[in-house]
């Protein structure tokens, strides 16, 4: 005669090996999943950083006067480099510099309709109550992993994320002192 097993130890003996096939299959999505999250993050932080970078170019040129440069540096170069020193990295050697571009506009005259006009090249473009622009344009940011588009034909995605970020605001007047030279820009 047969021993009689209980229901519970049957229903044990027959569900053995479950949760290995259930995280298998919950696995890959989650992995999937985690992925975006972390690229979707790493994009936003990218962007935000630059953003912020340009922001404090602006901040800085639109205020610096002649006696506050130092070494006899022009404007552009200087704001350039306190974008590229705020860029966390991501901007770093001459080709991030290349990136970073200036331009100065003369507002057109109350009452007016017509567009700002670009003075960047005139050597007197960073005069007090014109208008600098600061911008990255074109950066390409590398995702964090490939991105996998068809399970089926198993292409793969690893084209870089391009976007421009851009600042302006008006030139403080100088008042009694000098403005700093221009520089070479955009």
């Amino acid at each position: 005669m047969e021993p009689v097993i209980p229901i519970s130890q049957r229903r044990r003996r027959k569900s053995r090996g479950a949760e290995i096939m259930e995280f298998t299959l919950i696995f890959l999505p989650m992995l999937a999943f985690v992925t975006v999250i972390a690229d979707t993050g790493w994009a936003i932080w990218a962007k935000a950083t630059l953003q912020r970078a340009v922001r404090l170019g602006v901040r800085s040129g639109v205020t610096l006067t002649a006696n506050q440069m130092t070494g006899g540096a022009c404007l552009t170069d200087t704001v350039k480099s306190v974008v590229q020193a705020n860029s966390f990295g991501l901007l770093k050697g001459s080709g991030g510099l290349s990136l970073i571009q200036v331009h100065y506009y003369q507002p057109p005259a109350p009452g007016s309709t017509a567009a700002a006009t670009d003075v960047s090249s005139q050597s007197n473009g960073d005069q007090g109550g014109n208008i600098m622009q600061v911008s990255v344009n074109n950066y390409s940011l590398n995702p964090l992993m490939p991105r996998i588009t068809s399970w089926k034909a198993g292409t793969v995605d690893s084209n870089p994320l391009i976007f421009s970020v851009n600042s302006a605001d008006i030139i403080e007047p100088s008042g009694a002192q000098a403005a700093p030279c221009i520089g070479t820009a955009p």
